[in-house]
């Protein structure tokens, strides 16, 4: 069985609104690792200088901060991008 067909159809080929559907959640899962993979490496290598088994205080409150700021600033150029589509 190939990953466009589901056991539920029999082997059939999907409706276009299912297979939207899967295409939106596939890019949703992808976006979502990008982002995971976008703060660990920038995070990482902006507040742990010396990698352990845990995370100082320091350490913590700059990866906290680091998130954030990363988390508003994609949030100000989405809103700016589609704020110029309409």
């Amino acid at each position: 069985m190939d990953s466009y067909s589901s056991p539920q159809m029999g082997g059939a080929s999907p409706s276009p609104e299912a297979l939207m559907e899967q295409v939106k959640t596939q890019l949703a899962q992808a976006y979502a690792e990008e982002l995971i993979e976008t703060l660990r490496t920038k995070c990482f290598d902006k507040c742990i200088s010396k990698p352990g088994s845990s995370l100082g205080g320091s350490e913590s409150s700059c990866v906290s901060r680091c998130v954030d700021r990363y988390m508003e600033a994609t949030g100000i150029i989405s809103r700016s991008l589609f704020s110029q589509q309409r």
